[in-house]
């Protein structure tokens, strides 16, 4: 228990440490973009992908624009949470959708270094938390409210958790989010990790059609939020003192018993990515998608079983309008150096 408290306050002092350092990082980046020409146009671009969807969308769309810059784009799977050390040896060069709300150590580490640096915000209004379908709401009455689950959490068990109530956490690939905020809250749920985000949707799915209880890690924007009528719960609110110390909050003997810190979600790249392709670091820089453009786009892959491939290329071609400016603007700074 006290080894999983002290690697939590490590990662939180990182975290809090990595707010301060990621303007500085973004801006020096920001610098030698300028300062330099056109760069490398026969080296591949790797851009990583991550374990969601709305990620392929923001990846493959950014990555789209910079084809039609004239860049070479190579797609890389990787893990979210640990991706970061590639990043910083240059073997893998942007991630295009990083969420501040649940990034790694091994991220803060390669930052606070010097080896990635901030590439500016996707632009997306975003929010992570516990969820539910909305006829939970009549299984376990006092919801939206977070202390309504302390009353209710042998109406969630099952008989992988009982007599504790279920909570579907986020694959553990993407840390544990889930777990760390039903400790610090003294909720009675074991946190269960989901094995991809298909079975986080799955999840959803099934407790809609069924109308059975279901308490879910969850994030918007994401398609499955409107389609299942899907409700966030009223967690205490999310504030930096609550990572940083345990007397705040209802637990004196924890932090983290509060809501998801509000979102920024941001692109983050390998250091020397403005040095080798300028214009493109400030494409990428540039370029933003919000969750009004994300969202059809992922249930277009999700529910319609379109290939990401073929719905991003086919938004970069109907909205040349929006990224052409960026593009062209790149281009001829750089022609200018």
């Amino acid at each position: 228990m006290f080894g999983n408290l002290l690697m939590r306050w490590r990662l939180i002092r990182w975290r809090m440490l990595l707010a301060q350092l990621l303007p500085v990082l973004a801006l020096g980046a920001m610098i030698t973009a300028r300062a330099a020409p056109v760069g490398d146009k026969d080296d591949a671009i790797k851009l990583a992908i991550n374990e969601w969807t709305g990620q392929h969308v923001s990846t493959h769309v950014i990555g789209g624009v910079l084809e039609r810059a004239g860049y070479k784009v190579e797609y890389v799977t990787a893990g979210y949470m640990n991706m970061y050390g590639a990043m910083g040896e240059g073997e893998l060069h942007a991630a295009l959708e990083v969420w501040a709300s649940n990034v790694s150590e091994q991220f803060a580490k390669e930052a606070a270094a010097g080896r990635v640096v901030d590439a500016g915000d996707l632009g997306l209004d975003a929010k992570e938390g516990f969820a539910y379908p909305v006829h939970v709401a009549d299984i376990c009455p006092g919801l939206p409210k977070w202390q309504a689950l302390r009353a209710c959490a042998s109406k969630f068990a099952t008989a992988e958790t009982l007599p504790m109530g279920r909570l579907v956490d986020y694959p553990a690939d993407w840390g544990t989010p889930g777990a760390d905020r039903a400790g610090a809250l003294e909720l009675p749920y074991k946190a269960v990790p989901a094995g991809s985000e298909g079975a986080l949707i799955a999840e959803i799915r099934a407790a809609t059609e069924r109308k059975s209880p279901l308490l879910i890690v969850f994030w918007r924007p994401h398609w499955a939020m409107s389609k299942y009528d899907m409700k966030f719960v009223e967690l205490p609110p999310g504030e930096p003192a609550c990572y940083d110390n345990a007397a705040w909050g209802t637990n004196p003997d924890a932090t983290s018993d509060c809501d998801f810190l509000p979102t920024r979600v941001f692109k983050a790249a390998w250091s020397g990515f403005a040095k080798k392709w300028p214009a493109a670091f400030e494409i990428m820089h540039k370029m933003q998608l919000s969750a009004e453009q994300q969202q059809p786009l992922m249930g277009a892959i999700d529910v319609d079983g379109r290939k990401v491939e073929e719905v991003a290329a086919e938004w970069v071609a109907a909205n040349e309008a929006s990224w052409r400016p960026i593009v062209d603007a790149a281009l001829a700074d750089a022609a200018l150096k």
